[in-house]
């Protein structure tokens, strides 16, 4: 088996050898991870290599387990740290006719990786066949495609490796230069890990990120449960709708002190309703109640809730992010046997327009609208998504208002060029704050990587085209920024 010298080290990582298999071996050379790979010109792999490749990582937006980072985790196999808790491949391998014992079940590690490589050479053309390979030999050196052929070998060679250094948690962090990182976490949640880390003084920044979703999903079952929670963790009661409001901007302070600066939510869509606050007042009573609400009042607390999260982010300078448009957990079955993020997700067709609006605009009015970042699940919604933000920069900070990078399904190839390009056509790409992992796997930092690569190739063949001016110093620059430079300005980070 080829490979290459252990990890990362950015530019040796980044510049991987394209090693030629003798005839000892029947596994195939990798010939996608090469020095060019997605670089179709001169101009673009100059702007990569030059420019893009070198610079450090802001990930502000993932579900990383600050415990696994604060303990500076060990994973125990392959299989471990790369298809535990990774729906993308559990979909693909369904796809392939894997049971689902072979996946999330009980088979053993070993026979869940070899499903999966056996899975992989049948995900040509699906992102995962591009991140997957880059994942083995970014971090693992593994300089060939996986295959069944080779699955045992692979699989001992990077379990194997597993207890040194540059591959404990913190090790894969800092090889892939990786400098700032936000966590998703519950407003219930105590942050010990992240305090833990801040008294430590770890060099990588690992910020918590306020997701307050089950606060505002007044119509769930579990609901009350949860606002018990929070009526615990707070040490007040709440019974009414403006307790609940305290109790939330308690725990905003909370997150605030311990450098959290960042809001999301992840919402099928945002509305456009009317309310009153009597209103809010009574239904909010009567679901401490135990009574049910009907959808329509539930899109009133939801749109209310968050008029007042947004006024609390914009006092206190944070970003505040919306994912819109997932339509999550459809296949009860596996519901039910694995649970919630199992891979049985996909993109919904709710309107977006009208509520986006009305919420942007009810904190305009008051000059209370907090940065904002907008990532769309629907591509048909692009466009939409993109000239709704563009009408609220107010001039008081460029790129204020922001078209998220391509999420989930549209992290690939055709959905970030689409991004890209309805970004540059309705907005200023040269402001963009660039890529994020959305993931739970510490091994997803090449999808920083992919995505500097297929930015430099646009812009390569523009120049190509003579769409853009071969200044190769400026568009470097407006690389740098976009991959890193424009992230580092945004976000409001204690320094």
């Amino acid at each position: 088996m080829t490979t290459t010298n252990g990890m990362l080290g950015k530019e040796g990582l980044l510049l991987s050898v394209y090693y030629i298999v003798g005839a000892m071996t029947s596994t195939l050379p990798n010939p996608i991870v090469t020095p060019d790979f997605l670089l179709e010109t001169d101009a673009a792999r100059e702007l990569y290599h030059d420019y893009a490749a070198g610079m450090p990582i802001i990930d502000y937006h993932c579900h990383l387990s600050p415990a696994q980072i604060a303990s500076n985790h060990q994973f125990t196999n392959l299989t471990d740290i790369w298809l535990r808790g990774d729906h993308y491949k559990w979909r693909a391998m369904r796809a392939n006719g894997i049971p689902e014992s072979g996946i999330t079940g009980e088979a053993d590690d070993r026979e869940k990786h070899r499903n999966w490589a056996a899975t992989l050479p049948y995900t040509l053309r699906n992102p995962l066949y591009h991140w997957s390979h880059l994942e083995l030999n970014r971090y693992f050196g593994i300089g060939e495609l996986l295959g069944p052929d080779n699955a045992d070998a692979v699989y001992d060679q990077c379990s194997n490796r597993l207890h040194e250094p540059e591959l404990r948690v913190r090790g894969l962090l800092e090889g892939m230069d990786v400098r700032t990182v936000c966590t998703t976490d519950d407003p219930t949640d105590s942050l010990e890990h992240h305090r833990a880390l801040r008294e430590e003084g770890y060099g990588i920044r690992v910020y918590p990120g306020f997701r307050p979703d089950r606060a505002l999903f007044i119509d769930r079952p579990d609901y009350n449960d949860y606002v018990d929670r929070l009526a615990e963790v707070t040490d007040r009661d709440i019974s009414s709708y403006t307790d609940l409001l305290e109790a939330l901007m308690q725990r905003i302070d909370y997150f605030h002190a311990l450098d959290g600066r960042i809001a999301d939510h992840g919402l099928n869509q945002l509305y456009d309703v009317d309310y009153t606050e009597g209103e809010l007042t009574e239904l909010f009573a009567r679901r401490r109640g135990g009574e049910n609400v009907s959808p329509h009042e539930a899109r009133v607390f939801q749109t209310a809730v968050l008029v007042e999260l947004g006024k609390a982010y914009h006092a206190r300078g944070w970003v505040q992010q919306f994912h819109l448009g997932a339509m999550r957990n459809n296949n009860s079955r596996i519901l039910r046997s694995v649970g919630a993020d199992a891979g049985v997700d996909s993109i919904g067709d709710y309107s977006q327009a009208a509520g986006l609006q009305r919420l942007f605009d009810t904190l305009d009015r008051t000059d209370q609208l907090a940065k904002t970042i907008v990532y769309n699940l629907n591509p048909s919604d692009n466009e939409v998504m993109a000239t709704m933000v563009g009408n609220f920069n107010d001039g008081s900070v460029a790129g204020k208002m922001q078209f998220g990078s391509a999420w989930w399904f549209l992290d690939q190839l055709d959905g970030m060029e689409a991004q890209l390009n309805v970004l540059s056509n309705m907005g200023l790409l040269s402001r963009f704050v660039g890529m994020l992992t959305d993931s739970r796997s510490f091994l997803s930092f090449p999808r920083h990587e992919y995505f500097r690569r297929l930015l430099c190739n646009m812009f390569g063949n523009d120049i190509k085209r003579g769409l853009v001016p071969d200044d190769r110093r400026f568009i470097g620059k407006v690389i740098q920024d976009i991959s890193y430079t424009n992230a580092a300005n945004y976000f409001n980070f204690p320094k």
